[in-house]
Formats: C-alpha cells, structure tokens, sequence
C-alpha cells in the first residue's frame, strides 16, 4: 500500500453489505416514504464503504450502492413497461454510480499525502469528496443523450428545512454542502480527537448553515387566480381508448368551473389527444372553452409543424387560437423517441417498434405572457432540469406551472416522486407551482413549498386557487449554473492535479533514489 493511503476501514465484503444498506436508506430518503433524515445517512454509509478502497474495490461497493438504489427507486417503470426498461436504465446508472465512485476513493487515498494536518481531514478532504460526489450527479444528469437527473440528493430534502439552501446554490450546492456535512462528520470520528472541541467545528459549521439559511426572500407581485383540470381520462401509453376520451374527460372536469372568476385554465400534459393546430373540429372544442370560461387556455397536446413532431404547451385564446408556444425541451429517450433508433433496434426490436412518435426537442423558451402575468412552464420530466427552469425564471415567471401525465405510471411513486421535485422547484425559485397532471396526484404549492391546495391520484376533479405571484430573482437561478461548474470542474480537475502531482514527485524520488552513490562497503561493484 502507497505511504500515507489510508487502509479500508471496511473488509471489502461487509464495505459491500454497507452499501446495499445504503442505497436502500437513500430510496426511503426519497417519496413516497420520505423521510429525508436519512439521505446524510446513506452517502455516510457509501463514503465509508469507499475509504481506503482500490479502484476496483471502489467499482465493487459503487455497483452495490448504486444497483441497490436505483433498481428499487426507479422500480415504478415497470408499471407498463416491463423488466427491460427498468433493468436498463437502472443498469446504466448504476454504472455511472460505480464508475464514478473510483475518483472518490482516490480522494481517500490521494488527500492524506498533501498532510494529515487537522485542515486537511476535516476541510479539504470533505470537499473534494462533496465535490466529486456532485460531479458524478451533474454527469448522470446530463449524458448520455440528455441525462437522466433522478434521485439526486439534494432533491430528497423538498419537505425539509434543509430545502431552503437550494435557494441560495441551486439543488447541487444543496447536495454538496450535504455530502460535505457526511464527510466531515466521518473525518471527525476518524481523527479521534472527539474531546477537542475545535475538530468539530466544519462539521458543525456546515449543519448550520444547513439547517438555520432562511429561503431567499422574493417579492410579492399580487394574485393570480387559476382553475386546474385533473380529467382522470385514459391518457396511458396503452390505454384502451375511444377517440378523443381524453378531450372529453378534461372537458368534463372542466365543467364546474365555468362561471368562475378566473385569470386562466390550466390542463395537464396530453389533456387534448389530437392536434388542435391541425385539427379544426380540436380548435373549435377549446375556443368554445375559453369563450365560456371566459379566460385564456393553457393546454398540451402531440403538435407537428413541418416535419417535425412536438411535445407542445399553448396559451389559447378565444376566437385567436394558439397565441404562445412551448415545446418540450428534453423529451424522455426511450419513451418519446428512440436515441440512434437503428442500434437499439437489433437488442430490442419489439419493445422499440412501440415506440413510433418521435418528438422533436424543442427551442422556445418556457415562458408564456399571460395578460401580463410572466408563467414559467415545464412539461412532465423537464421539471428535473435545472436549465428549464432557470430559464423560466429569467425569463420573468412570476408562478410557474407545470403540465404532467402520470397515466404510465399509476398507483406507483413515480408520481410523487414527480411532486417532491415541483415542490423543491417553488423553493429554489421562490415562487408558487401549478402542478397538474392527468391523473394526480395534482398539487397548487406555495412559494415556501408548502401545500395550498391539492386533488388525489386516480380521480378526476379541479382546482380553483389565488395562486401568489413574485418577481426577484434567488441566487439559485442567478448563479446556479456557476456553482454547478466550480464544484464540477472545480473538483475533476483539482483531483486529477493532485493525482498529476504526485505521480510527478513520486518519480522524482525515484530518480533520486537511482542517483544516490552507493555507500562505501555496501559491497556494489564499481565500473569505471
């Protein structure tokens, strides 16, 4: 073992059993369980199982936290789908968590030969490892194709008074400055100077920056009063279903709230299932609508222009038409189109073959002007990117809604999943969200993330809600994408410096070494 690497604290087959405990902690950090305690808990529990760890030691318990985890997190997508899906797409994440946990485990091994001063067990070393740990989210969040950003820490802590940081960092400082209070902790204990009260103070530092940061205020701008539409229709990927049943079941839920005094309507992702840019008979149902509901429409529906086909939100007018245009700007791989349709095709030709839409990822910005009022959207799974929202906001949202369909995923966690993401977006951007969907669970969530008001799963209904307007601007959406890359980068390439140096002076101590003259009687022959 290299001088001044640390050896495993773990045996490498219970490291192994500490991290299947561990993946199984983050699941229950997460909905629908939720109890948001234990995320710390589990990145504690995978830390230790990576100390001291060799690389392949560190692939071995990365797969067992990482497979652990997602294949019961993600275990939903079997709902409609089947094994395949599931086993893919929680077998590629594990494999970025395993990969991604080498470059950890040389952080416990490369670290202490900077010194074993107080400054660097309990400072830099928890850092480089929160750090390291964000990277590999932010990868996972962001390739291949457009990534897959679920069950990120940070994201585990929406009903939380940890939540309010991410106002301030965005969801990856919030997960960094998590991982970092776990490391710390760990380092601590390992020192062993539990009396001296000094070697306690990063850990506890962090914990209250953590625990006391306030929300970033934001300021009121007024009221906007909604009506949102759950139809509870058949909008599944293989739901049986006559023409235009998801119409109709929107339009009856609809019913209620003619006669209301809105400012708008709100219908969730798929509430319309034919093109009412193409279809004129789909046109004049929704003109009707607004006409009798007496606001504008916002309403989703598959749309094509050109050649192309999108997942579009509207702001519809009465007797106008579609007067403002968002298209989904991350479509789901796999499940609205098929990355290099041609390869996969040779692994899983039937399961591929399903899939015949093909969307467009699309460029408009998530923003409608809704008779003055700045909306920010998002549509189903781009609520987990952070860019869409941020850019919702820049854009001037003073609320934000966002459309969904669960149907695929009915009577799953998915959906609250789903939620606790919408509710830590309110947090982070300090501002009220629509949140409606299909099928539910449908959710209006203050600001502050709290619940204002709500319709259950697997039941149709509306909502009719003084949503609070802001206007300000968190931190979070000024610098977020900053902090993303300083903690990113910053971490990679301070590592593979580190690793760099070292290298370098450990062949120069070789090559002095080599150098050195033999001593007098050491009995080496000497050449002339």
């Amino acid at each position: 073992m290299p001088v001044g690497a640390p050896r495993p604290l773990l045996p490498l087959w219970f490291a192994v059993l500490v991290s299947v405990v561990g993946g199984v902690t983050l699941d229950l950090a997460f909905p629908d369980v939720g109890w948001w305690p234990l995320a710390p808990v589990a990145v504690a529990c995978a830390l230790v199982a990576l100390i001291g760890r060799s690389a392949g030691g560190a692939l071995l318990v990365g797969l067992a936290f990482g497979a652990t985890f997602y294949l019961i997190h993600i275990v939903w997508i079997t709902r409609y789908l089947g094994v395949i899906p599931w086993f893919a797409l929680a077998g590629i994440e594990t494999v970025f968590m395993a990969v991604g946990s080498i470059p950890i485990a040389l952080a416990y091994r490369w670290m202490p030969r900077l010194g074993r001063t107080a400054a660097v067990r309990l400072v830099a070393l928890p850092a480089l490892v929160a750090g390291l740990w964000t990277a590999r989210e932010l990868f996972m969040g962001s390739w291949p194709y457009t990534g897959f950003p679920w069950g990120r820490i940070g994201m585990s802590q929406s009903e939380s008074p940890l939540a309010h940081v991410a106002s301030w960092t965005g969801v990856a400082g919030l997960t960094f400055l998590m991982v970092f209070l776990a490391a710390a902790v760990i380092e601590w204990l390992r020192l062993g100077r539990l009396r001296d009260v000094r070697t306690a103070l990063p850990a506890a530092a962090i914990a209250t920056v953590l625990l006391v940061t306030p929300q970033f205020p934001t300021s009121a701008a007024g009221e906007l009063r909604v009506g949102a539409v759950q139809g509870n229709g058949p909008s599944g990927y293989f739901d049986e279903r006559t023409r235009n049943a998801v119409l109709r079941a929107q339009l009856d839920a609809s019913g209620p709230l003619l006669g209301e005094d809105l400012d708008v309507v709100l219908w969730p992702e798929g509430g319309i299932d034919s093109d009412p840019l193409a279809n004129a008979g789909t046109a004049a149902v929704l003109d009707a609508l607004a006409e009798r509901a007496d606001a504008p429409l916002i309403v989703n529906a598959a749309t094509t222009r050109g050649d192309d086909t999108f997942n579009t939100s509207m702001l519809w007018q009465a007797g106008e038409g579609a007067v403002a245009l968002h298209d989904k700007a991350n479509p789901v791989p796999m499940g609205e189109y098929v990355p290099d349709r041609w390869f996969f095709e040779m692994l899983v030709p039937d399961l591929v073959g399903l899939i015949q839409r093909e969307y467009t990822p699309g460029t408009n910005p998530p923003f409608f002007d809704v008779n003055g009022v700045g909306v920010g959207l998002a549509i189903c799974f781009d609520v987990i990117y952070d860019q869409v929202i941020w850019d919702g906001a820049a854009a001037g949202a003073e609320v934000f809604m966002f459309q969904t369909n669960n149907a695929d995923f009915r009577d799953t966690d998915e959906n609250l999943q789903q939620l606790a993401f919408a509710r830590m977006r309110a947090i982070e951007t300090g501002r009220a969200v629509v949140n409606i969907s299909t099928v539910g669970t449908s959710q209006v969530i203050a600001p502050d993330g709290t619940t204002v008001a709500g319709l259950p799963a697997g039941e149709s209904g509306h909502i009719i809600a003084d949503v609070p307007l802001r206007t300000g601007l968190t931190p979070a959406v000024v610098v977020g994408g900053a902090v993303q890359g300083v903690i990113g980068w910053g971490s990679a390439l301070f590592l593979l410096g580190l690793g760099g140096a070292l290298a370098l002076s450990r062949r120069r101590m070789l090559r002095n070494t080599k150098a050195t003259p033999a001593p007098e009687g050491s009995g080496v022959a000497e050449t002339e």
